[in-house]
Order: C-alpha cells, then sequence, then structure tokens
C-alpha cells in the first residue's frame, strides 16, 4: 500500500498545511497519491473537518484525515461486511489512542488550549502570527506519522 518512507508523509502533511490546505486535507493529501480516489474528491472531502469540524474544535481534524486516508486504505464498503468493519474500527483506535498519547488529546479545543477562537465560520488569515501560536503543522506530520507508521506495520504482518 505504502511505497515511500514513513518520513515522506509526515513531511507532506506539513508541507500541505503551511501551503494553506486545512488541518484534515493536508493528512489525505500527504496520502493522496497512494488512494485510489480523484484529487479534487478528496479534498472536497476532507474540507469541512478543518478546525474540529468546521472550526467547532471538536475532533482535530488532522485525526479525521487520518482516519479518512485510513478508510480509503483499509476500509470496507460492503455493508454486510461485519468483521471488516470490527477490523477497521479497531484500527482506528489503535492510531486515535496513538494521537492521543502523543499529544495528549485528539480534541481540537484542548489541542489548542489557549488559542483564542473567534466565533463563526469564517477561518482565520494564515499568517506569520497563525503559524507561532498553534501546533496544527506539527499535528499533521504527528497523524500522518502514525497512519504511515500503522499501515506499514500491517503490510509487515502480511508478508
Amino acid at each position: 500500500m505504502l511505497s515511500r518512507p514513513v518520513e515522506y508523509y509526515r513531511d507532506r502533511a506539513k508541507e500541505m498545511f503551511l501551503s494553506g490546505y486545512n488541518c484534515s486535507q493536508a493528512v489525505v493529501m500527504a496520502f493522496i497519491d497512494e488512494l485510489d480516489v480523484d484529487k479534487n474528491a478528496a479534498l472536497l472531502m476532507a474540507s469541512p473537518f478543518g478546525g474540529g469540524l468546521g472550526r467547532l474544535r471538536e475532533v482535530c481534524g488532522t485525526v479525521s484525515g487520518m482516519c479518512m486516508a485510513a478508510g480509503l486504505m483499509l476500509g470496507y464498503s460492503d455493508p454486510k461486511a461485519y468483521s471488516e468493519k470490527a477490523a477497521l474500527y479497531a484500527h482506528i483506535q489503535n492510531m486515535a489512542a496513538a494521537f492521543k498519547e502523543k499529544n495528549g488529546s485528539y480534541i481540537c479545543r484542548e489541542l489548542l488550549k489557549g488559542v483564542v477562537h473567534t466565533d463563526g465560520g469564517a477561518p482565520e488569515k494564515r499568517t506569520e502570527e497563525y503559524y507561532k501560536k498553534r501546533p496544527c503543522p506539527q499535528l499533521c506530520a504527528d497523524a500522518a506519522e502514525i497512519l504511515a507508521r500503522y499501515v506499514k506495520d500491517l503490510q509487515e504482518e502480511e508478508k
């Protein structure tokens, strides 16, 4: 499934965020070359999850992006695929736990504690100050690294 080193996905996710994609899009885009999905469709699908679900600061968008990419790599499409569903949910729970262990939470408002939040849907402009007060580029990198390591470990187990 994954042909590049883990560091590639980690660096790519951070790069994508710093180029202007939201956190969820950045993680999905780190894996786009290896996903069987149209790039534009993936960007559209991930777009509402930035800022912890449309800036609601719920589940971190990086974790949502990690889960979307994981679904495209490890997911199921048959509604009666109970064992596949159980396996996918176990994978997602393991990756979310790894993210929480590394960062203390997978809830956006907890990860951005101390960063002033404005009400409404309008995202803040991406300025130097914006990047200084947020751990988001690093969180994108962490989510991509966790997914890449997890998938590579599964690939090794299958050999």
